[in-house]
């Protein structure tokens, strides 16, 4: 009689697997700052603000941390690493190759900003633009790598790219532990789900994502990760087709709400943060922002809310809302 075939299965992200990520990524990473700021300032009621200042991380995003998970689990053969990027993934494989002594190769689609195409090539990478959403480019990197051999890199949906990720979550429960609520922008999800991996309902984790790109939202809403819209201004950083699918089941058991905001919130989100902190974050950086100035989602009384700033990398701040 012949045996079942053995299903594969991925190892689970664990609070445990988080922290020794963490361990194993520090000297390559920056332990990015907090700051608190008055809710009045942005012209809100309650408690102060905790804004987790990732942006200030290396290549202008929190991406360095899965990258560098990868790299430094993964041996690199000779053909090197390759990633599928809306752009900030690709500019933190590229810096963490660069740094490692790896070649990168790196896929965007057309819609990435000049701002990421240019810090993908200071890297050193070779950089291929093609087709017009981030799912042209991984299928792209995919025939890429089944050719070369080199070693896939994915923006999200990979053990040690969540992993990497969750250290946000670790970081801030450091310096910020009596928070209730964290928001987060949700692409693919792999920060989402790191970071939800590791508080375990023990703060309220809020997706905040685009109306027109809804990944999450609209796999918690049919049970599965379904296929999306992936438009709007922040498509080049929280637009794929579907959430990941080893998220997922962690979005389920951990993630609290899936917030939608409109492109008009997240420019205002942009605009508030410059006019109010001086901080130029790109319109995937402002969304979790945009949820709280946009009133997607109010906190209760005395609720105590942190926001995730997860990117600045962009040439300006969109001051005109239309």
């Amino acid at each position: 009689m012949p045996q079942p075939v053995a299903q594969t299965i991925p190892p689970p992200v664990t609070r445990d697997q988080i922290a020794a990520t963490e361990r194993l990524i520090r000297p390559h990473i920056r332990h990015t700052p907090v700051v608190r700021v008055e809710a009045g300032d942005f012209g809100l009621a309650g408690p102060a603000l905790t804004l987790k200042l990732e942006f200030l991380q290396h290549t202008g995003s929190f991406k360095p941390r899965g990258a560098f998970a990868s790299l430094l689990a993964r041996p690199a053969p000779a053909a090197g690493v390759a990633a599928a990027s809306g752009g900030n993934h690709g500019a933190a494989v590229a810096y963490a190759a660069m740094r490692l002594g790896h070649k990168a190769t790196i896929f965007v689609p057309e819609v990435t900003s000049p701002a990421k195409l240019a810090r993908i090539r200071a890297y050193g990478a070779t950089l291929i633009v093609g087709g017009a959403r981030y799912a042209d480019a991984l299928a792209a990197s995919e025939a890429f790598v089944a050719k070369t051999g080199a070693l896939a890199i994915h923006a999200y949906d990979q053990p040690e790219t969540l992993l990497g990720q969750g250290s946000v979550g670790l970081e801030l429960e450091q310096d910020a532990p009596a928070i209730d609520t964290l928001l987060v922008a949700t692409g693919g999800g792999g920060l989402i789900g790191g970071i939800a991996a590791w508080y375990e309902n023990r703060i309220r984790v809020v997706s905040v994502e685009p109306e027109a790109a809804p990944t999450l939202h609209n796999a918690l809403a049919a049970g599965a990760p379904v296929d999306a819209p992936a438009g709007g201004i922040a498509a080049d950083s929280l637009a794929p087709r579907r959430v990941g699918t080893l998220m997922f089941p962690i979005a389920q058991r951990f993630v609290g709400e899936a917030v939608l905001v409109t492109d008009e919130a997240i420019g205002a989100a942009q605009l508030a943060l410059w006019d109010t902190l001086r901080i130029a974050a790109e319109p995937g950086g402002a969304t979790a922002l945009a949820a709280l100035l946009s009133r997607r989602y109010r906190p209760a009384s005395g609720e105590r809310v942190a926001v995730l700033l997860c990117g600045a990398n962009t040439n300006a701040v969109n001051f005109s809302v239309s």
